[in-house]
């Protein structure tokens, strides 16, 4: 199972004077292309900013996931909160109950806790991220579930440009390990390649064997 929401491809847009990479503007969109293990179009997912707040020191961005399928069909929905100051920003743990999870248990209770992930507005080659995790308890029917998602050996690994149907984009890369716990083990791994200014432009999601499993780009784009 693949993490496409949190923090797979939530890190989006352009900067604002308290965030490097995300945008603290309402409507600002972006589209992110997903793509399977035999780079197939698999979904497309638009972001959206609905709405500001200000609390403090601190600004949120309530953000709005729209996800279907290559018909143009709804797949699922799912709305979450970006905090920032003045340091970066902080994304709510549930964005990491990834659509597909969403859909699988739409219509079943689910309990979510979890710690934030932290992406701070300077980055540099080398550089070691914090760990960010979820657990998600879900009741079928009267029968409990529990599931962990943990993004893990979070790392700043390089800088590299990456051509999109959205641009071409200076990117750092930043390396992380999974684990999903839900049943069975899963562990894998992913890169992503983030901008200043637009966020993510691409992601490459990978099994235990290193293998691409799935993979996202940046194809549209407004502030």
């Amino acid at each position: 199972m693949t993490i496409i929401a949190v923090f797979s491809i939530t890190i989006l847009f352009a900067q604002n004077d308290c965030s490097a990479f995300y945008p603290f503007e309402e409507g600002a969109t972006a589209e992110i292309t997903t793509y399977d293990k035999r780079g197939d179009i698999a979904a497309k997912i638009t972001y959206m900013v609905s709405e500001i707040s200000q609390n403090g020191g601190n600004t949120t961005a309530e953000m709005n996931m729209d996800m279907r399928d290559t018909d143009g069909t709804l797949i699922t929905q799912s709305t979450y909160d970006v905090l920032c100051n003045n340091e970066g920003i902080e994304i709510d743990f549930k964005s990491m109950f990834s659509p597909q999870m969403a859909t699988q248990f739409n219509d079943m209770e689910t309990e979510i806790t979890g710690t934030n992930i932290v992406l701070p507005n300077d980055l540099t080659v080398g550089q070691t991220l914090p760990d960010a995790d979820m657990q998600a308890r879900i009741n079928m029917s009267g029968i409990n579930m529990n599931m962990s998602v943990k993004m893990q050996d979070r790392k700043v690994v390089g800088q590299e440009s990456v051509s999109t149907p959205a641009g071409t984009f200076d990117c750092y890369v930043i390396s992380y390990s999974n684990d999903i716990k839900m049943g069975i083990n899963q562990r894998g791994s992913a890169k992503q390649w983030i901008a200043k200014g637009v966020g993510l432009v691409k992601q490459e999601d990978y099994n235990r064997r290193g293998k691409v499993t799935s993979s996202s780009l940046l194809t549209a784009f407004s502030n």
